[in-house]
């Protein structure tokens, strides 16, 4: 397990750090050797708040490449001119979106079809505690390893899950006026947010 982090002059943090696991390896590989793409262009999806803003960021500040964010949501012709503004430049161009979507012009959709997917699938088992670590020292809330260790058993493989855990449980942490979580208060405040799976045992 390794982290990303941006090249920028401020101390490191977990907003800056981008973790490393099978879930998301491959895309790494993929931005690390953009050389090697069969044109200077890449199409990067992945889950809601999977970090594909952050890889991004990292990717256009270590390469000097273009960064379009919310693809899906951008004029079609200024992509098909950023993609052809690429490889006369020879600089990449990192083109990022949840999923690939229904592409109109028919000029950007067959450069989009010669272009390489790069893609970031939900959180595996490895890197859901690491995250639950990541969100709640970034709330400076105060836990004990078996907290993780129950919660990694007990809540939704999706990024989006993970983070509205954090945000139940630091909510929960404002009103009792104290950091400090449990997993007695964890099960009855994520229970009542419907936040709790069944892939452990509530007798563990």
């Amino acid at each position: 397990m390794t982290q990303l982090a941006l090249p920028l002059v401020i101390p490191e943090t977990s907003e800056t750090e981008f973790i490393v696991s099978d879930s998301n390896a491959r895309a790494v590989q993929m931005l690390e050797r953009w050389a090697t793409w069969p044109v200077m262009a890449g199409l990067l999806t992945g889950p809601r708040k999977s970090g594909k803003s952050l890889l991004s960021r990292i990717f256009a500040a270590k390469t000097g490449g273009a960064l379009i964010d919310d693809a899906d949501l951008a004029n079609e012709t200024a992509i098909f001119h950023a993609w052809n503004t690429a490889q006369a430049d020879h600089k990449p161009l990192l083109i990022v979106a949840e999923e690939l979507w229904q592409i109109k012009l028919p000029d950007l959709r067959s450069r989009m079809a010669a272009t390489p997917l790069i893609r970031i699938g939900p959180p595996d088992d490895p890197l859901v505690p690491l995250l639950l670590v990541k969100f709640f020292d970034r709330r400076m809330l105060l836990y004990k390893p078996d907290l993780i260790h129950w919660l990694t058993r007990r809540v939704e493989r999706s990024h989006v899950a993970l983070i509205r855990v954090a945000d139940a449980l630091e909510n929960d942490a404002y009103e009792r006026r104290s950091p400090r979580l449990s997993i007695a208060h964890a099960r009855v405040t994520l229970a009542r947010h419907g936040l709790l799976s069944d892939h452990g045992s509530e007798t563990e």
